[in-house]
């Protein structure tokens, strides 16, 4: 035991082996935790798994057909159309048979439709109106929804009267009070908005109501109630943040939905004036059926389907990647 605390042989004074260690206040407090960023934790997730960037180009190749080819042709939705009408050898032409009649172009890679006009132009253009229709519903639903079913879900005096309404609204079918609408209005666009978006919100805002009552009542909520802040103030700053990624999921599957709804409206005659995907769907019904036409209805089918399959499929990817359990 003496050999254990003879320390002779190390030849060093006390003052080097029993010197006090240095204390520094301010290094006992830095983190030293790498710093966390949310949204590069997101982005990370997201990128991480292959599909999602085949899915991401795919999207970014179609939006670009959607939005900058019509343009870069100066594709006119009233001219063009109708530019072969008077020659009876432009109409109804497979692919192939575009291509020898027109030469190989790009615009005529899905053949040619009922007035001799180009398919791929056409469905494009289409597309065009179809998502921006959806796009701006969703927008609009998706405020509405949000803002309300957060105040609806922490204010309970909201929530008695909101679940009236609610219970009213939600027994109502939503497609057959859209079908009424448009046919009360003209067909237009903006009568297409205010048709999806009057009583489309509040099936969003009841989601949103029922996962605000789930964490309305934690420590940090209840604090700031007796602090006397705003219902919505806690409500933007305390409880929306936290639902990102309940957020992202549900706006993935509203944008496809209002593809599918103007699709189906204007198959059965009751959707846009315009030339939508869904116009272009139900006025090459007949060539469904016909032997050698059916690209003509096929063609806008297959890309409507493409961009709602693409668009739930980045968006559900993007909200899976919004919940911070993945990030670990």
């Amino acid at each position: 035991m003496d050999e254990l605390y003879n320390l002779d042989h190390l030849n060093m004074s006390e003052e080097e082996l029993f010197s006090m260690a240095d204390r520094d206040e301010l290094a006992s407090e830095r983190i030293t935790a790498p710093r966390y960023s949310y949204w590069q934790s997101v982005f990370r997730v997201f990128f991480k798994k292959r599909i999602n960037i085949i899915a991401l180009g795919l999207l970014a190749v179609m939006l670009i057909f959607i939005y900058v080819y019509p343009l870069a042709i100066g594709y006119d939705a009233e001219v063009d159309p109708y530019v072969n009408l008077l020659d009876s050898s432009t109409k109804h032409l497979s692919p192939a048979a575009a291509f020898e009649r027109f030469g190989f172009q790009l615009k005529w890679l899905l053949g040619a439709g009922a007035s001799g006009e180009s398919t791929f132009d056409a469905i494009w253009y289409g597309a065009s109106i179809s998502v921006s229709l959806a796009l701006v519903c969703a927008l609009i639903n998706m405020t509405v929804g949000v803002i309300v079913g957060a105040i609806w879900g922490f204010s309970k005096r909201v929530d008695a009267f909101m679940t009236e309404v609610y219970n009213i609204i939600a027994n109502v079918p939503y497609i057959l009070l859209i079908s009424v609408i448009v046919l009360i209005m003209s067909a237009s666009f903006g009568a297409m908005v205010f048709a999806l978006t009057v009583t489309g919100w509040i099936a969003i805002a009841y989601f949103i109501r029922t996962q605000v009552i789930i964490i309305r009542d934690r420590e940090y909520n209840l604090a700031s109630r007796c602090l006397g802040t705003p219902i919505t103030r806690i409500a933007m700053k305390n409880i929306l943040p936290f639902m990102t990624s309940v957020i992202v999921t549900l706006a993935a599957t509203e944008i496809p939905s209002y593809i599918s709804y103007e699709v189906f409206l204007s198959y059965i005659g009751m959707g846009l004036k315009d030339m939508s995907l869904g116009k272009l769907i139900e006025a090459s019904q007949s060539a469904m059926v016909t032997p050698g036409w059916g690209f003509e209805f096929w063609s806008p089918v297959a890309v409507a389907s493409i961009i709602a399959v693409v668009l739930y499929l980045v968006g559900q990817n993007l909200g899976d990647a919004s919940d911070p359990r993945t990030h670990m």
